[in-house]
């Protein structure tokens, strides 16, 4: 299987900030024991490197990226932290051109058609979807996907177990990123059961989708 096609398959990435490294394998252990091996840790605080090389060495079995990259150095840290992925909130043409050049996958961000044709022409087939709430969600995907047919997309912001059916049913979502899975308060608090009980939820409902 394709990066693209395990993404797929699995249907969701959760979007993670991590305000301590100590978090990270127990966390990734949580997310794994709910049936989800992708996991995006956020580039939004200091710790969010060593994280990921902590997952990357000690939870081999899932596939860590890293999330929130808006330059080339933070995607250059990521990968030799061990990142397999990349995702940006928006398109920068440099961090495209190092992932292709590097051969590591990269998700960045597109809501516009010229957004989506500039992703096209620099070769790339998936774009993150963000803030999908505030750019009008499925409707404005479902829109986008008439003229773009070759294009999957990554929603994220404002998905949500209420709303993820209406997501994963539609053919253009490649996969839906989630942070409910993975709340802020529930890492701090270290509750790794209840993690893995939203994440083997999110599981259930969108395999029951898709089938």
């Amino acid at each position: 299987m394709t990066f693209f096609e395990k993404v797929y398959s699995t249907g969701i990435v959760p979007v993670v900030v991590l305000n301590n490294a100590d978090d990270a394998v127990p966390l990734a252990k949580a997310l794994l024991k709910g049936g989800i091996d992708f996991m995006e840790i956020t580039f939004r605080t200091e710790c969010a490197a060593d994280s990921i090389a902590m997952i990357a060495k000690e939870v081999p079995e899932m596939t860590v990226g890293a999330g929130t990259v808006i330059n080339v150095e933070q995607a250059a840290l990521a990968v030799k932290n061990g990142a397999k992925f990349i995702v940006s909130p928006g398109l920068d043409e440099g961090v495209v051109i190092w992932a292709k050049e590097n051969n590591i996958p990269v998700i960045p961000g597109c809501v516009t058609p010229s957004e989506i044709m500039k992703a096209i022409g620099l070769g790339l087939n998936v774009v993150k979807f963000f803030p999908a709430d505030v750019f009008g969600g499925i409707k404005a995907i479902k829109a986008l996907s008439a003229p773009f047919g070759q294009v999957k997309f990554l929603p994220t912001g404002g998905v949500s177990e209420a709303n993820l059916k209406d997501f994963i049913e539609n053919k253009s979502i490649a996969a839906i990123g989630g942070s409910w899975v993975c709340k802020k308060d529930d890492i701090a608090n270290h509750d790794w059961d209840k993690i893995t009980a939203l994440s083997a939820n999110a599981v259930k409902i969108i395999k029951e989708t898709r089938a």
